[in-house]
């Protein structure tokens, strides 16, 4: 729209009744506003206030022009006072994506308390062992295990990450501890979608090939197995925790256990990150690193 400030000054004239405390509010000086005025009725073609020494009074196109401006100029300052908003309070939709089990997990219920604080906000979550492609598919964040790959995405750490070998107390009955990485190939290794087991030697991450009758993508079913006794399996410390504390599973090469990987929370590089993202990994990194 041409002329807005002729416009501006017109509102708030009228509004509050003078010149002079328009002229103040806007910042600028009485004859500013009394010349922006004048330019608006030109360009009008219309009187729209009557001037007195005394007062102001609007004409009769004063008052239709008023109606309308006066309304623009409130939905112009609620429009004002919603993107500050939006820009402070986490508000639209927050697309997540995470390994199924931790995200189940973990990070579930975090989110369900984040959502409890910002009712105003959506959450989308998608649980998934694939590795996606959070900017391709459109995600805002997404929660990593193990090691990260060099990318353009920003990383921050939530918490540390061990990988353990275990089996079951009764299969340590049947079959003796392996106390080196080539003892394995004497034991039946329970695979995941991985083909390799990592570890660390000599300060060197290694990857060590392993063979087993027993093959499936999902840590549950991987972890089931192994307390069953069907064998040796390599999983993170979330799976296994519980049952190495209670004894229905037993730790080996603990000397060559992969410890430098971590949990990770990931996000697209934006100049302005949203609200919604920073306020919801700020909110992560805080809780999970209690």
């Amino acid at each position: 729209m041409q002329h807005w400030d002729r416009i501006e000054a017109f509102v708030e004239v009228v509004r509050r009744g003078s010149f002079a405390d328009a002229a103040r509010h806007l910042g600028v000086s009485s004859s500013h506003v009394s010349r922006l005025v004048a330019r608006l009725e030109t360009q009008l073609g219309t009187q729209l206030l009557y001037r007195t020494t005394r007062r102001l009074t609007l004409t009769d196109a004063g008052t239709v022009y008023f109606e309308h401006c006066g309304q623009l100029f409130d939905g112009f300052q609620e429009a004002l006072t919603a993107i500050s908003d939006y820009q402070q309070q986490p508000s639209g939709v927050l697309r997540l994506t995470c390994a199924t089990t931790f995200g189940e997990r973990f990070i579930a219920p975090l989110v369900n308390d984040f959502l409890t604080d910002h009712p105003q906000l959506s959450v989308q979550m998608d649980f998934t062992n694939r590795r996606v492609d959070i900017v391709d598919e459109g995600f805002d964040v997404a929660i990593r295990t193990g090691a990260l790959p060099d990318s353009s995405l920003i990383a921050r750490k939530l918490c540390p990450r061990r990988e353990y070998v275990v089996g079951s107390a009764d299969y340590f009955q049947r079959h003796a501890r392996p106390h080196t990485l080539g003892e394995l190939n004497r034991h039946n290794c329970l695979q995941g979608s991985a083909e390799q087991w990592t570890f660390d030697v000599d300060n060197q991450h290694r990857h060590w090939r392993v063979q087993g009758n027993w093959r499936a993508n999902s840590g549950v079913a991987l972890l089931d197995a192994a307390r069953k006794g069907l064998g040796l399996v390599q999983l993170p410390d979330y799976y296994v925790e519980d049952d190495l504390d209670s004894g229905r599973l037993v730790s080996v090469l603990d000397q060559y256990a992969c410890t430098h990987t971590a949990v990770w929370v990931v996000y697209p590089r934006h100049r302005h990150l949203s609200p919604k993202v920073r306020q919801f990994v700020d909110f992560l990194v805080d809780r999970i690193s209690r």
